[in-house]
C-alpha cells in the first residue's frame, strides 16, 4: 500500500501536468517526464478537454469539463479526486491560460516530428512565467515542453492521432471513492523523502 501512495502523489503532483490539455486532434503518445526527481514515463490517452496517463501502480484522468482529476488504483478499486491545478496544466496547452507573449526561435525536430519552439510568457496568479514550447503544427499538440532553466521537461514520442476510447475518461464501475487530506499528503510526503534518504 505504501508503494502505491507513492504513485499516487507523484500522480498528483508530476502527471497533473497533463490536466487541462485541450488539443486539435486527439490522440495517444508515450510521455516522458524530467526533474530533479528522476525520470518518469507514461502512456497518455487525448480527446479533447480529456486525457488520462497510465503509470504502473495509478492511472490519472483529468476532465476539464469536470474541472477535477481522478487517481485510480487498480488493485484496490478506489480513486481520489483533486481539483485541477490550472498553475501545473499550464505548460501542457498550445495556448497556455494567462499567455501575455508568444516569441518564435527557430524550428527544430523532436521525437521525429517538425516543430517551432516558441518561448511563452504567461501570468497565473499575479506572476508572470516563462516556458518552452515545441509545436508540430500540422496537429497543434506540443510535442515538447521545458522549464526556461531546464529543470523540468515533458517530451511526447510514439504520437498516433485518432479518436480515443470514451471509457479511457471515466472512473470504472465498481470503484470507491477515497478522501486523502492535505496531512495525509504531508505525512506520505514526509515517507517519501525518508524513503529517498535511506
Amino acid at each position: 500500500m505504501r508503494l502505491v501512495m507513492r504513485w499516487v502523489v507523484f500522480s498528483i503532483f508530476v502527471i497533473g501536468l497533463s490536466a487541462a490539455a485541450v488539443y486539435a486532434e486527439d490522440f495517444s503518445a508515450e510521455m516522458v517526464s524530467y526533474s530533479s526527481e528522476g525520470s518518469f514515463t507514461a502512456k497518455l490517452y487525448v480527446s479533447g478537454d480529456k486525457s488520462r496517463t497510465e503509470m504502473r501502480e495509478a492511472v490519472t484522468i483529468s476532465r476539464m469539463d469536470k474541472e477535477v482529476v481522478w487517481v485510480l488504483m487498480p488493485a484496490q478499486k478506489m480513486y481520489i479526486e483533486q481539483p485541477v491545478d490550472m498553475r501545473t496544466a499550464a505548460s501542457m496547452r498550445e495556448k497556455v491560460d494567462g499567455e501575455i507573449e508568444r516569441k518564435a526561435e527557430g524550428e527544430e525536430t523532436i521525437a521525429g516530428r517538425n516543430t517551432t519552439k516558441y518561448r511563452v510568457t504567461f501570468e497565473v496568479s499575479g506572476k508572470r512565467e516563462s516556458i518552452f514550447q515545441w509545436i508540430d503544427e500540422s496537429v497543434h499538440i506540443p510535442v515538447k515542453t521545458a522549464a526556461i532553466d531546464g529543470s523540468w521537461s515533458t517530451e511526447f514520442k510514439n504520437i498516433e492521432t485518432g479518436p480515443q476510447d470514451p471509457a479511457l475518461f471515466e472512473v470504472p464501475a465498481g470503484y470507491n471513492k477515497m478522501t486523502l487530506g492535505m496531512p495525509d499528503m504531508a505525512g506520505i510526503m514526509k515517507s517519501m523523502s525518508k524513503d529517498a534518504q535511506e
